[in-house]
């Protein structure tokens, strides 16, 4: 492997200096969420696992978005005759949990190890992996360096501003994309962008949107039945994925619809359950009924906070009408696919910029409703409510959307099989 440029190993000078200081940080990140403490040293390359013996592949995706869009070709992975295994590591507490109930028996989940020589040489030399697949947008200097595998970038996304901050990087950007065997994009956009910082044309093609065939959140089908009956007719909502800041906008449009809608439901489920205590709270303080998920209360008022983890599959089934948030502060949105497939009608805010392209694919499909500030929410929503038939037309819009994108998965499966060492037949 030809010298990196001076950038890079500049870049790595000072990564692997600030990896103590950042290794802190991020632990006490880690355990304020949860996170056992023995486990926060996987970030600096300790296993915690066994490795098995045979080939494996290492998939790597920064949070929960990027790991779940690499379940749909795990899954393939894991019906082929011969299984590989499965190593799978994320950034945050709440991707951990979030795989831990939705990775494929066998799959193995570690915190990623940070960008740093010493994390990385420990990490390679306990898990050895086959062939490493990165997700999205995860491309770190040193983790492709010193990768003992080839590296595929699958689900690749660049946004024009993305682009435009790798162009200006000039041979550094050269240098470390033609590190990768093989690159395809959710768009045709992303690819051209890509040939256009030295990809070679012949490692880079389009295919579809990994997230949007990844297998939906499943549902406790008794659970599911025993909400409905409590709500009976009465009309619904899920806000889903809300952060600081939005629920309050989000309570008050809830507040100008039940003016029209007295027996309106909203669902409320914040992106992190930690949260549920401050926006309980918040609820009350807005002059709102309110019944909790984690109490074991059932959605008899105004407002059900529904303050459980790993339940969007219930709520997604559930409300007829599905806002998304992340989007009406500047958290840059949240993938829509999952909801997509379950027969929901999505809504979004103005801030977009982390999942633009999925919003706009749904949102030309006539599956979606996007970049609406609190008042157009408020009258997108009251136009659903009375008149249903919008809702189960933009539903069906979506799924038909998401279903559109899973036709390149085998492909997928068949080049990163092909890219496994051969077997040792002796």
């Amino acid at each position: 492997m030809a010298r990196p440029p001076l950038l890079l190993r500049t870049y790595g000078r000072l990564a692997n200096l600030a990896a103590p200081l950042l290794f802190r940080r991020i632990r006490d990140r880690l355990i304020a969420h949860g996170t056992a403490p023995a486990r926060t040293r996987e970030r600096l390359g300790y296993a915690t696992a066994q490795r098995p013996a045979g080939p494996l592949i290492w998939f790597h995706g920064a949070s929960v978005g990027e790991s779940l869009s690499a379940l749909p070709v795990i899954e393939g992975l894991r019906a082929q005759a011969s299984t590989p295994t499965i190593l799978v590591t994320s950034g945050t507490a709440t991707s951990a949990q979030i795989l831990a109930q939705r990775l494929p028996a066998g799959c193995i989940h570690q915190f990623a190890p940070l960008d740093s020589t010493a994390a990385l040489r420990r990490f390679n030399a306990h898990w050895q992996p086959d062939l490493m697949v990165l997700m999205e947008s995860e491309i770190w200097p040193q983790m492709i360096a010193t990768a003992p595998c080839p590296v595929v970038l699958l689900n690749a996304r660049l946004s024009p501003r993305a682009l435009a901050r790798w162009q200006k990087l000039g041979a550094s950007a050269g240098w470390l994309l033609g590190q990768l065997t093989l690159i395809v994009t959710q768009t045709a956009t992303t690819a051209t962008g890509l040939r256009s910082l030295g990809v070679t044309p012949n490692r880079i093609r389009t295919g579809g949107n990994l997230k949007a065939a990844a297998t939906p959140p499943t549902a406790d089908p008794t659970e599911l039945a025993a909400l409905k009956i409590v709500l009976g007719t009465r009309p619904c909502w899920l806000a889903a994925s809300t952060h600081a800041g939005e629920e309050a906008l989000l309570l008050e449009v809830h507040k100008t619809l039940l003016a029209t809608a007295p027996d309106l439901c909203l669902i409320l489920a914040p992106r992190h359950p930690d949260r549920a205590g401050r926006v309980a709270r918040m609820i009350a303080d807005a002059g709102l009924a309110l019944t909790r998920r984690s109490k074991g209360e059932a959605p008899s008022a105004q407002v059900y906070l529904a303050d459980t983890l790993g339940e969007m599959g219930l709520w997604y089934r559930t409300a007829p009408l599905t806002f998304v948030g992340g989007s009406l502060t500047p958290n840059g949105g949240h993938n829509p696919w999952e909801a997509a497939t379950l027969g929901t009608a999505l809504l979004t805010g103005p801030y977009l910029q982390n999942c633009a392209d999925d919003w706009q694919m749904l949102a030309d499909a006539r599956g979606a409703y996007t970049r609406l500030r609190p008042d157009q929410l408020t009258d997108a929503l009251q136009g659903m409510l009375n008149d249903p038939q919008i809702g189960r037309d933009m539903a069906d819009n979506a799924a038909a959307c998401a279903a559109e994108q899973g036709d390149d998965l085998a492909r997928i499966v068949t080049e990163l099989i092909a890219l496994l060492p051969p077997k040792d037949t002796a």
